[in-house]
C-alpha cells in the first residue's frame, strides 16, 4: 500500500513538471489469440495517451515502434497528434508456434517521433514512451 502511495505520488509530481504535451504508452495487452496451422495469433491491443497539459501540434509524426526480443524494429503502428487526456488504441497481431512456451516472447513498444525530431514540447516525458510484454 506504502509502495503504490509513494509510485502514486511520484507519478503525480513527474507529469504536474510536464507543462507540454506528453504522448505515453499507458497500456499494452493480449486482446485475443487464435489458433492457426500449429501456430498462436496473438492480436494484441495498445494505448497511447497524451497525459500532458497541451494538444500536440497538427503536423506531428509519431509511430509506435514494434521490436521482438530486441532483434529491432519489425513494424510500426502510425499514432494521430492527441489532446489532452486523448487515447488512441493501435493493434497488432504476433505470430508464434503454439508450442513456444508461455512468457517465452519479449514484446517491445516504443514510440517514434518523425517529425518534430527530437520531440521538445510535443513529448515533455520521454520516461513514459516505452512499454515491454512478455507473450
Amino acid at each position: 500500500m506504502l509502495l503504490t502511495a509513494l509510485l502514486g505520488t511520484m507519478l503525480l509530481a513527474q507529469n504536474a513538471a510536464c507543462g507540454g504535451a506528453d504522448p505515453a504508452i499507458v497500456s499494452v495487452r493480449i486482446a485475443s489469440s487464435t489458433v492457426q496451422a500449429g501456430n498462436t495469433v496473438y492480436h494484441i491491443s495498445g494505448v497511447v495517451e497524451n497525459l500532458g497539459r497541451t494538444k500536440q501540434a497538427s503536423n506531428v509524426l509519431q509511430f509506435v515502434d514494434v521490436d521482438i526480443a530486441g532483434t529491432g524494429k519489425v513494424d510500426s503502428r502510425g499514432i494521430p497528434p492527441l489532446a489532452p487526456q486523448q487515447r488512441y488504441t493501435f493493434g497488432y497481431d504476433f505470430k508464434r508456434s503454439s508450442g513456444a512456451g508461455l512468457g517465452s516472447s519479449r514484446l517491445h513498444f516504443k514510440l517514434d517521433f518523425r517529425q518534430p525530431s527530437p520531440p521538445g514540447s510535443q513529448d515533455c516525458n520521454p520516461a513514459n514512451d516505452e512499454f515491454t510484454l512478455r507473450v
